[in-house]
């Protein structure tokens, strides 16, 4: 019965661990994409900045 929770408790680690990796890479990502947005938008490259039509 010991070696089972044991187990369990092993399992549920290292489900946390892998998933808090996970959403270190998906901030990774998401940090990137804001950069990238807000790099695109100071040069005129944004859907706000156009001006009139």
């Amino acid at each position: 019965m010991l070696w089972i929770l044991l187990f369990l408790l092993i399992l549920v680690v290292f489900g946390f661990g892998f998933t808090m990796q996970a959403l270190w890479w998906v901030a990774a990502v998401l940090l990137v994409v804001w950069i990238v947005g807000f790099a695109m938008h100071g040069r005129g490259g944004g859907r706000y900045s156009h001006g009139r039509r």
